[in-house]
């Protein structure tokens, strides 16, 4: 018998367009927080500074989006 998280990586679980784009904020939160515990000096400084890029990652992601999307407006 298989087990359930073992389950998880033969079948799929199905996710709409938007469970699929809101699942970009835990991932930028995981890579923020990985990228700043290498850079950072001490512990004390790592959650701040992962929140501050954090937010600027998602605040480009989106201005990268909204861009392509008006670009792609524009030529059709």
């Amino acid at each position: 018998m298989t087990s359930l998280l073992g389950a998880l990586f033969v079948t799929g679980i199905d996710l709409s367009g938007t469970q699929r784009f809101l699942m970009m904020f835990p991932l930028c939160l995981a890579i923020t927080v990985v990228y700043k515990t290498t850079r950072c000096a001490t512990l004390r400084e790592v959650p701040l500074a992962a929140l501050g890029l954090w937010v600027t990652i998602v605040v480009s992601m989106f201005a990268v989006g909204v861009g392509l999307f008006l670009a792609f407006r524009v030529m059709v």
